[in-house]
């Protein structure tokens, strides 16, 4: 059993990939809080690191290898600004020196100290190991895997006891969809009230309304950002943005100075379907095609899948119900966040694992689940909403052209987005007692099918569109 707050499971980072580039980002700054518990850190002459598996196959395509440089750096990815990190790369390739921690100059050439290797290690496929050389010749080396969503692991999960002593300090410890729904009608409450008692014994309520604060406004912003930046995305595919021209089709000649005022000047427009339909993709498109760019996104669970969340809840907004404000949000990231948890749990949310069912699969029920809450529907229709979500995303192949996480990635996002819709009004619209398939079997369902998957369909870009469409037919 783990302790998994809702923060864990939406987390503000950097694109594009959370397995790919949000958590060896995160390893290379636990190395170095390693090597300085050591007492090593000043010693460090030289580094290598090692990239295995799908971190190795797909690692350029995700910014694997800046991201490591950008770890080792010291650099924070909820707070570095990301518009110098090409200059960050620049430098170093061009100097081929490194501010290791931002604390002293060690020699580095990314060409040759970052290592590829195609050969999967046997704890998970998104393996890393980081070597170190001391100034008296001794050689050192610390191993990590990059699990999905950010999340990283040691094979030996020390940190595992950790974890089990703050799930039990959960006043209501939750493990499947199960436990959840016996505290809602035992208590007589809602998911949101269970998830927000088990997040006060982690933190205050301030803390709790700040950080989802800080969460919805990187969503927003990457929403408005997205949809008001045109061009061509990079790494060689040459994809268009489209949330640009979309936007622009939709707004019309509304006027607006900020991300606030363009809530309410898409309450303004016209919303007849087909509208609904393009303003949901259009969020959708717009934060993917952030992440794809390097931008700053929320993993949520992942950074593939960034863009279904905030796309519902900004449907929700702007759509149906006009009046929404900071507590509407807060209930809808309470429940999307425990629902994402029970597919941690039960299941994965990375694909290299379990292939995109893990990642557009989970966002696409978290975000279902949530709307679900939100509409007035019972505990019993949040879980139904949820499944059904999940139940049409099961199979999912991950098969990024290229490597990038561009093609079919973003527009999956705007398809996920539709389907957890869809999911809350189908759920709103039935009897959950009469539903056939419960949240948890689709969870071990999911993760049976994600076993049975064959490898090169899960983050490897080893088969699929992957191999059948190639960077010359772009």
């Amino acid at each position: 059993m783990e302790c998994i707050s809702i923060f864990d499971m939406l987390k503000i980072g950097v694109g594009p990939s959370s397995s790919h580039t949000l958590g060896p980002w995160r390893a290379g700054r636990r190395w170095i809080a390693e090597l300085k518990d050591d007492n090593v850190f000043q010693s460090v002459n030289a580094i290598t690191i090692d990239l295995f598996g799908s971190l190795s196959l797909t690692g350029k395509g995700h910014a694997t290898d800046i991201a490591v440089i950008l770890g080792l750096c010291g650099y924070d990815p909820q707070t570095i600004d990301v518009s110098a990190i090409a200059s960050i790369i620049d430098d170093i390739n061009n100097k081929k020196k490194l501010f290791f921690n931002n604390d002293c100059y060690i020699s580095f050439n990314p060409a040759t100290q970052i290592i590829f290797n195609k050969e999967f290690k046997e704890f998970h496929p998104n393996g890393m190991t980081f070597h170190a050389t001391l100034k008296n010749g001794k050689k050192i080396s610390s191993s990590f895997y990059s699990i999905g969503g950010g999340f990283v692991v040691k094979e030996d999960r020390k940190r595992e006891e950790k974890k089990m002593e703050k799930f039990q300090e959960f006043p209501m410890p939750i493990q499947k969809a199960t436990d959840l729904l016996e505290y809602c009608t035992s208590k007589n409450k809602k998911v949101s009230d269970i998830v927000l008692e088990n997040e006060r014994s982690l933190r205050s309520d301030d803390e709790i309304d700040k950080r989802i604060s800080q969460v919805w406004k990187v969503m927003l912003e990457s929403m408005y950002t997205g949809c008001h930046t045109e061009g061509t995305l990079p790494g060689g595919l040459n994809v268009r943005r489209r949330a640009y021209d979309t936007h622009k089709k939709l707004i019309g000649a509304t006027l607006y100075n900020n991300p606030t005022e363009w809530i309410e000047a898409i309450r303004d427009t016209e919303v007849k379907f087909r509208q609904i339909l393009k303003w949901v993709s259009c969020f959708a498109l717009a934060v993917n095609e952030v992440n794809a760019s390097l931008g700053r996104v929320v993993t949520a669970p992942t950074n593939g899948s960034a863009g279904v969340i905030p796309a519902v809840i900004m449907y929700y907004m702007v759509i149906e119900n006009h009046d929404a404000n900071f507590d509407d949000i807060k209930q809808f990231m309470l429940v999307a966040g425990e629902i994402g948890s029970l597919f941690k749990k039960g299941a994965t949310i990375s694909a290299a694992m379990g292939g995109c069912q893990a990642e557009i699969g989970v966002s696409s029920a978290m975000a279902a689940g949530a709307l679900t809450e939100l509409m007035g529907g019972t505990p019993e229709q949040v879980l139904m909403a949820s499944e059904i979500a999940m139940e049409h995303h099961l199979g999912l192949t991950c098969d990024p052209i290229a490597g990038l996480v561009q093609v079919p990635c973003i527009e999956r996002n705007a398809m996920g987005a539709i389907k957890a819709i869809n999911a809350c009004e189908m759920a709103l619209d039935t009897d959950a007692a009469n539903a056939k398939v419960p949240l948890d079997k689709v969870i071990e369902t999911m993760w049976e099918t994600a076993k049975d998957m064959n490898t090169k369909y899960k983050e490897t870009s080893e088969g699929g569109l992957a191999v059948k469409v190639s960077l010359s037919d772009c």
